[in-house]
């Protein structure tokens, strides 16, 4: 097993840069495409809707669609891209002395109500993710990217893990332990309020997740018997 490194925390970070006319005007027409994918998505269905469509609604051309998304499937998880990105950076940045699965409840929790506020990316993004959690489930090619790209997170999420704890995850399995049972319980979470649809918005899919959480220990270590 590799030898523990010292935790450390971010770097200060520099100023950002301000982004051009052209990034501006480029990123604008990307958020557009997401916008209009997501409503016709939710009014006529994923398998009704073509690139066409939805290149029409923000009236530029199929090519130009192209430029900003492989296909329907990128721009559909688009919007939940947002808030897994976010929770990444919310876990980078999760305080050293929080054990690894503290950090990560914290840093859940925090990128669904902060996404959910002003202070994240905007609210429009977690409320078409919650939106669009239901639609995915059920939509099998959806579905399937989607658990790509969650087995994607997982790999990020193991490799944030190690270098917190100062740890080789090739030798040390304890990150992809916690990462796999980590993305098991958000799935388990996700569901089961895609299927109560209650209780309501960002505050509801927090409440859910914490139920799961709070069942976590005593799942793995309890003994179920009464």
């Amino acid at each position: 097993m590799a030898a523990h490194a010292p935790r450390t925390t971010d770097a200060p970070e520099g100023p950002a840069r301000t982004p051009g006319l052209r990034e501006r005007k480029k990123q604008q027409t990307r958020d557009a495409l997401i916008q209009a994918a997501h409503m016709l998505f939710l009014r006529q269905g994923f398998a009704h809707t073509t690139v066409d469509e939805i290149a029409s609604a923000v009236d530029v051309s199929q090519r130009t669609f192209f430029r900003y998304f492989a296909n329907k499937d990128e721009v559909a998880l688009a919007v939940m891209a947002v808030a897994e990105d976010y929770f990444i950076a919310c876990l980078r940045r999760r305080p050293a002395e929080e054990t690894p699965l503290q950090a990560l409840r914290a840093a859940i929790v925090k990128a669904w109500l902060d996404l959910g506020s002003a202070e994240g990316s905007g609210p429009d993004a977690i409320h078409s993710a919650l939106e669009l959690m239901r639609m995915i489930e059920e939509t099998p090619p959806l579905l399937a990217a989607h658990l790509r790209r969650v087995t994607e997170q997982e790999q990020v999420v193991i490799q944030v893990l190690a270098e917190r704890e100062g740890l080789d995850p090739a030798e040390d399995l304890r990150p992809a332990v916690l990462a796999a049972v980590f993305a098991s319980l958000l799935r388990s979470a996700h569901l089961a309020w895609s299927a109560e649809r209650e209780p309501a918005g960002p505050e509801g899919m927090v409440a859910v997740i914490e139920r799961y959480f709070d069942q976590l220990g005593p799942a793995l270590a309890g003994h179920w018997r009464p």
